[in-house]
């Protein structure tokens, strides 16, 4: 890569061939992103603002991001604490949501599977819920009214809430969500107790769990 072109970068910050300079140093054998992303930060707001310029800054953020490795939570640990918006747009965070028992329950309005077990997840809180089982539900939707939409028509009367964000959910980002819908099980004391039970099995262990 020629300094020809590197000099001709930062010198015209609002020249729009700098952008595309700068994408092409993406194609060399081995980037360096921190080169790329000093010209970058040194380009004027409206270059930044062009297609181009918007696709260096998303490459440079999936280049750059740390890999976050989450460990995935295994029964026996802290079951950690989230917050998010819920349907009306008020923040709710796991601890006041937290009864006896807890189900945290990852699912979203397209699917299929999530929305068959939820009647028995309203028949498990209308039979449970006053012997002190709470459920929080973590909705992995992008859309607000296909959200809500599901709630009111599979009646889910217990704590909703939803980042709007897919897989990329912080919480669901957080729980090492792969697969919808999954569940976890936790205590008073928020450890888990379980994990993915569904439907007799799901209701014996709250059962057994509650009379202890």
């Amino acid at each position: 890569f020629t300094t020809q072109s590197e000099t001709y970068v930062s010198t015209h910050p609002k020249a729009f061939i700098s952008a595309l300079i700068i994408e092409g140093m993406f194609n060399q054998m081995s980037p360096d992103l921190k080169k790329i992303k000093k010209y970058f930060d040194g380009l004027d707001k409206s270059i930044k603002d062009t297609k181009h310029g918007k696709k260096i800054k998303k490459n440079l953020d999936e280049l750059l991001k740390p890999v976050a490795t989450v460990a995935p939570i295994e029964i026996g640990t802290v079951a950690p604490d989230f917050s998010a918006p819920n349907p009306e747009g008020k923040m709710v965070s796991l601890k006041e949501s937290k009864g006896k028992i807890t189900i945290i329950d990852f699912w979203a309005s397209w699917c299929k599977p999530c929305r068959q077990e939820n009647p028995n997840m309203v028949a498990l809180y209308k039979e449970f819920h006053a012997k002190g089982l709470n459920i929080v539900s973590v909705s992995l939707d992008e859309k607000a009214e296909e959200w809500k939409k599901a709630i009111a028509s599979d009646k889910l009367t217990w704590t909703n809430i939803s980042n709007l964000k897919d897989f990329q959910d912080p919480i669901a980002v957080q729980y090492s969500i792969k697969l919808i819908p999954s569940t976890f099980i936790i205590d008073a004391t928020g450890t888990v107790v379980a994990k993915d039970l569904r439907g007799a099995e799901l209701k014996a262990k709250i059962a057994s769990l509650l009379e202890k």
